[in-house]
């Protein structure tokens, strides 16, 4: 099966979609290719829509199996069709891009290191998580930083040790760095990853496929 793939010709497909256990969240422009691919790799329910209108959903979107953390800036269309398959949290806070902000299993949930407590609470609570505030390798914005499911954390390549151990530690996953689109230190910008497959901007390396591989168990 193939592996790599474009978002309209562009290698940052983290950045275009978005995927939570058994759900990807894609925008409705995607060609058929882009949905196969997905629905195939990752074996998931497709749901097709922006967020406030935008095609961006890898930024403005996060959660995990119990629940969509979304930008309360997205229409009420939009909210319907989410809530369809998960309980909907809206961020009304200037940090809204959830994705950008939160990296999220069913275990943690990693949050932007400025992020206010009490909103930082809020979305440990709704996803029925242990909440860190956390920096990756001098990058706030972990959700794109880092990539998690429930069998490992993929993040920035000079991640310090100390990050790594913090997120061992609260993930209880194994816990790695790697890059993706030829040396691209925002992995969660390229990258679609449950625990049944992935998918990859199509100039990720076999390297970094590898690495990968590893990290999320997928060469067991």
């Amino acid at each position: 099966m193939e592996r790599t793939i474009t978002f309209a010709g562009d290698p940052n497909i983290g950045v275009f979609a978005r995927v939570l256990g058994d759900i990807a969240i894609v925008p409705p422009e995607s060609t058929e290719e882009f949905r196969t691919a997905v629905r195939d790799a990752l074996e998931v329910t497709l749901i097709e829509t922006t967020i406030q209108g935008s095609s961006i959903i890898g930024s403005l979107v996060a959660g995990n199996s119990r629940g969509v953390v979304v930008s309360g800036l997205a229409s009420e269309e939009e909210i319907d069709l989410l809530a369809e398959h998960r309980e909907v949290l809206l961020l009304n806070e200037s940090m809204n891009a959830a994705g950008n902000v939160i990296m999220a299993n069913d275990t943690f949930a990693a949050v932007h290191e400025d992020m206010p407590t009490d909103l930082a609470k809020a979305i440990g609570e709704f996803l029925e998580v242990e909440v860190i505030h956390l920096t990756l390798g001098g990058v706030k914005t972990v959700g794109m930083a880092g990539v998690a499911t429930n069998k490992g954390v993929i993040v920035h390549p000079r991640a310090t040790e100390r990050q790594i151990a913090m997120l061992e530690e609260i993930s209880k996953v194994p816990v790695g760095t790697g890059s993706i689109n030829m040396g691209g230190a925002l992995v969660g910008t390229g990258l679609l990853v449950n625990e049944r497959g992935y998918l990859a901007g199509n100039a990720t390396s076999g390297f970094e496929l590898g690495r990968i591989e590893d990290v999320f168990g997928f060469l067991e």
